[in-house]
């Protein structure tokens, strides 16, 4: 059943607040209302987040002891739904495989301001391992990226790392490269606007190679 929620269209299906987004426009209730009590579930100490993509499987390690609240925080997004039907907008050869804007830009208005303090850094940014991208000190968000090499040099830059890809590396490296920074850039290059704004429509018509990030499903 569709319901509206500030002119939104909104999913309300059976057993609530795990409600995943049933397409664009449309989003599930708990994605438009960060207050949900639902946000505040703690994460398993260790769990897998089986990450489906046009290009086919990986799957992230998590681990709650490297990053608290981070860590918290991706688990909680990933079981809402949140980065079911986004794309992986920023992808650079030999460097780093990025995610996390939805495709909806009306759960984009909700979250995209919404930042969580620090974790400290426990594990060092080497290939395979995800954290939270940023613009600097308690400004963490949904975006997230992946290493496809050692990135040492994220450590002292406070990125915190919270888990590893354990299978489906070759997934990652394979992800659409060829639009470097152009499809949106970093959180820092502030060339995001025109996908805050417009979601999927903007980078499936005019960066229509990126890969999609089709769902992400918690395993304990």
């Amino acid at each position: 059943m569709l319901v509206l929620v500030a002119g939104v269209a909104v999913a309300c299906a059976s057993g609530g607040l795990g409600a995943r987004p049933v397409g664009a426009p449309t989003a599930s209730r708990v994605l438009l209302d960060p207050s949900d009590a639902f946000w505040s579930a703690r994460a398993p100490e260790r769990f897998q987040a089986v990450v489906e993509t046009s290009k086919g499987t990986f799957t992230l390690d998590c681990f709650r002891n490297w990053a608290p609240t981070g860590v918290d925080h991706f688990y909680n997004l990933a079981r809402a739904g949140f980065f079911d039907d986004s794309r992986f907008f920023r992808t650079l050869r030999g460097y780093i495989a990025q995610f996390g804007i939805p495709g909806n830009p009306a759960v984009t208005r909700v979250w995209k301001d919404r930042a969580i303090p620090d974790d400290s850094v426990y594990q060092s940014n080497v290939r395979g391992t995800f954290a939270f991208a940023m613009t600097g000190p308690n400004t963490r968000t949904t975006q997230l990226y992946i290493s496809r090499k050692d990135n040492a040099q994220l450590d002292a830059q406070g990125f915190s790392p919270l888990g590893r890809v354990i299978s489906g590396m070759a997934v990652v490296d394979s992800l659409y490269d060829g639009y470097g920074e152009n499809a949106g850039g970093g959180v820092r290059a502030a060339k995001q606007q025109r996908m805050l704004e417009e979601g999927n429509a903007h980078l499936d018509r005019d960066y229509p190679k990126l890969d999609r990030l089709v769902r992400i499903t918690i395993r304990r």
